[in-house]
């Protein structure tokens, strides 16, 4: 299976740590040119530094490359800004993820205008914004790849699950619409809905909650509910986001597929 992204460049939000930067860990070590998009400068720096220390097959050492940006992508000047210094840094943008975006969830009377705009800056429009930029590029080329990271209340929402679970559904509504604008310009367009994973976000809850667990214990204990016993991998999702990105995925668009261990109730 031809997962070689020689030469390729892919810019990551939320790159720098969590399910972002296990992708582009997957991504650089297949020989592509990574953009590192973050908000925090020391984290993208230790980032790239851990990139540049893994061991790359002889085929992908003279390809691989990683640069950073600082960039909070909920302001439209600074994603304008910043796509710019990436094409000029690394070139042209073959492969979009979409990755930025933190947990909110409240009982619906309780979330204010400020929180519904502050999710859907960060979740939807960031999105928007970015596909926006390099879309047409990407057209030209007759070669592109956008993924977008959900999770899997876009599908089933539940109670409480606001703003994330409706920034998260109109993210997939976007993937679908795209996927079908894409096609003819072999344009591919498809979400990963993320369940429960081992990353930045689950040491966040830990850190926030009153338990005596360990880290360790509470991923266990949280694991145990969950069809498959136990919590998925950041490098779990990453193989999926390798797959999507490649030529072994180039019959595959407008697709939202399922990163849950069999979590959702829903295809």
């Amino acid at each position: 299976m031809d997962t070689s992204l020689h030469g390729r460049v892919a810019l990551i939000t939320g790159g720098s740590k969590g399910l972002g930067f296990a992708t582009a860990k997957a991504y650089f070590s297949h020989g592509a040119k990574i953009a590192l998009l973050a908000r925090g400068a020391e984290e993208l720096a230790a980032a790239a530094v851990a990139l540049r220390e893994l061991t790359l097959a002889e085929a992908y050492q003279a390809s691989a490359d990683v640069a950073t940006f600082v960039c909070d992508v909920t302001d439209p000047e600074a994603v304008t800004r910043v796509h710019q210094d990436v094409v000029n840094t690394l070139g042209d943008v073959d492969i979009l993820v979409n990755n930025a975006g933190q947990s909110a969830a409240k009982p619906f009377l309780k979330i204010t205008d400020a929180e519904w705009q502050a999710d859907l800056d960060l979740k939807l429009m960031a999105a928007i914004r970015l596909t926006r930029l390099v879309w047409p590029g990407m057209a030209q080329r007759q070669w592109g790849r956008v993924i977008n990271l959900l999770n899997v209340y876009a599908k089933l929402p539940d109670a409480g699950t606001a703003p994330t679970s409706i920034s998260r559904a109109a993210g997939m509504a976007l993937t679908k619409v795209l996927s079908a604008e894409g096609a003819p310009d072999n344009i591919l367009v498809n979400a990963m809905l993320i369940g429960f994973i081992e990353s930045d976000q689950i040491r966040r809850q830990h850190a926030a909650s009153d338990s005596s667990l360990s880290l360790k214990e509470f991923i266990a204990k949280a694991g145990a509910r969950l069809p498959m016993k136990r919590m998925g991998r950041a490098e779990e999702a990453a193989n999926l986001a390798l797959f999507l990105a490649s030529d072994a995925g180039s019959y595959v668009t407008g697709c939202a597929i399922n990163m849950d261990g069999g979590l959702s109730k829903a295809v």
